[in-house]
């Protein structure tokens, strides 16, 4: 199910310990919510950055980091902080998301607007894909 919040933290939903945000794949996390992100979780950050200098975050992948209470998905959206986001990019790193979730029995995901803000991207054009492929995952809240 997808309950969607118009304004908000996303670090304060009640019942949520686990969230995904849209990130590029050049290591930067300098604008957005993905400051908040690394300023909340700065080992997180660390091994993301490490992952982009070794060309192993690519757009579409995920980088889950489990951070003891919870997980931190890090969607691959944009491929540097320049360019915009792409639409199968998001769908593809959704599935996978939702994937390693189901497999971490995460049941609950808080996420913005990815791809919509500085990606660039038409927010109804993402939620289309979020309604899509949120489908085939019933077991995981958006």
């Amino acid at each position: 199910m997808i309950r969607y919040i118009e304004k908000g933290d996303i670090f304060r939903i009640e019942g949520v310990s686990s969230y995904a945000h849209g990130c590029n794949c050049a290591g930067a996390m300098g604008k957005g919510i993905a400051v908040q992100f690394k300023d909340k979780y700065p080992d997180m950050y660390l091994e993301y950055k490490l992952l982009c200098k070794e060309n192993k975050f690519c757009p579409g992948d995920v980088f889950d980091y489990d951070y003891g209470n919870g997980h931190i998905y890090n969607l691959g959206t944009q491929a540097t902080w320049r360019t915009r986001a792409k639409i199968e990019y998001i769908e593809k790193a959704l599935i996978q998301m939702l994937e390693l979730a189901s497999g971490d029995n995460v049941t609950a995901i808080a996420l913005p607007a990815i791809g919509a803000g500085l990606g660039g991207l038409k927010w109804d054009d993402v939620k289309a894909v979020l309604n899509k492929v949120s489908n085939d995952y019933p077991n995981v809240d958006l």
